[in-house]
């Protein structure tokens, strides 16, 4: 039976963290106009950004976050069919209109196979060896994601009956226990000819998820101040992001690293969650991000992240800037603005439509239930 705490806490509305979603959307178009402008990944400045990557952290931290404290164990409100129901309500429209998109459109698809089309409008194209294709690369977290809404019912009834400090002590178990996947001998050798990269599979990315769970079973008890230091939790953000960075910490660029280094990034990639989401989810307050500008531009967020290389794609030829030779604040700046007018039309014509079809909802309904998600 639901607590009234836990029932005010499901909820409770957190705009910061609204804000806080386009932030981490930003950042991943920041970490993927560095790489195609040929940033250094060695320099100071290209060392962070290359690990802005690491937003996709933040999403998956956010995102067990806002699902544990609305469904999680305690809350009475899981219903299975209804919550999968919203969960593909949620991610799915813009999702199909994007890859559509992109396959009709984007000159990188013409070389796309049917099985490459099939495995990304099916999200199952990290299964698949050369699933990721140009322009829908980046779609590799949402099949993580997926894979974490699927199997968030059975991890609520798994741990449904294990009071506050058990389920705590379950959830950091399995957030260290998934941390030997990347040694297990079916992954570790991988990838290879005719097989995909098992690494990226969506146990690796356990602890991520972890973060959000763990903030949520925290929430409601006493906060320490340091986490309203805002200022602090930033900056050990970015010196995490730094630090990970470094060439001697694991190998730049794409060079696919080894089960250690795969580890260490994990990791730093987990830390730099906690650093980011954790003060903002269980110290709210923060007045710029739960403005009104803010929080309209975290509504549009999954959308942001959804259509982001595709218009960096036209970036390209627009500006008559070649990819790998510069100009990354350019890129950056017309990439994000052009993203957030394409982001306001999925929005409105896609994601919300999109939802209410799928879900069977009246108009207005979406905007709540998204709340409860992450990009």
């Amino acid at each position: 039976m639901a607590t009234a705490a836990q029932a005010s806490r499901a909820h409770r509305h957190l705009p910061a963290l609204e804000g806080l979603r386009f932030v981490a959307a930003a950042g991943v178009v920041a970490t993927h106009a560095a790489f195609q402008t040929g940033m250094d990944p060695a320099s100071p400045v290209g060392s962070v950004l290359a690990r802005f990557d690491f937003f996709v952290s933040v999403f998956y931290a956010l995102s067990a976050f806002l699902l544990w404290r609305s469904y999680g164990p305690g809350t009475g409100r899981l219903q299975v069919g209804r919550y999968w129901r919203s969960r593909a309500g949620r991610i799915l429209p813009a999702y199909l209109a994007l890859v559509v998109t992109v396959v009709v459109l984007l000159p990188e698809a013409t070389t796309m196979t049917w099985r490459q089309v099939l495995a990304n409008l099916t999200m199952t194209q990290i299964y698949w060896p050369d699933g990721l294709v140009g322009g829908l690369t980046h779609l590799w977290s949402l099949c993580v994601e997926a894979a974490f809404y699927l199997v968030f019912p059975l991890v609520v009834l798994a741990l449904r009956r294990l009071r506050p400090a058990s389920r705590m002590a379950a959830i950091a178990a399995l957030a260290v226990l998934s941390l030997g996947w990347a040694y297990l001998p079916f992954v570790a050798d991988t990838p290879a000819d005719g097989v995909a990269n098992r690494q990226i599979w969506p146990p690796a990315y356990a602890s991520w998820f972890a973060v959000g769970l763990l903030a949520a079973e925290y929430e409601g008890r006493r906060v320490p101040r340091i986490f309203r230091v805002r200022w602090l939790w930033w900056a050990l953000a970015l010196l995490t992001a730094w630090v990970a960075g470094q060439e001697w910490f694991g190998p730049l660029g794409l060079t696919h690293p080894s089960p250690g280094e795969f580890v260490r990034r994990i990791l730093a990639g987990a830390a730099f969650a906690f650093c980011v989401v954790v003060p903002v989810a269980l110290a709210p307050g923060d007045r710029v991000l739960s403005s009104p500008v803010m929080t309209t531009l975290g509504r549009w967020s999954y959308s942001v992240f959804l259509w982001h290389l595709p218009v960096m794609a036209v970036v390209f030829p627009l500006t008559g800037i070649d990819y790998f030779s510069g100009h990354f604040p350019l890129v950056f700046a017309l990439t994000l603005a052009l993203t957030v007018v394409v982001s306001a039309l999925s929005y409105e014509f896609i994601e919300l439509p999109g939802a209410r079809l799928v879900r069977g909802r009246r108009p207005g309904s979406e905007q709540a239930s998204a709340a409860a998600s992450t990009h």
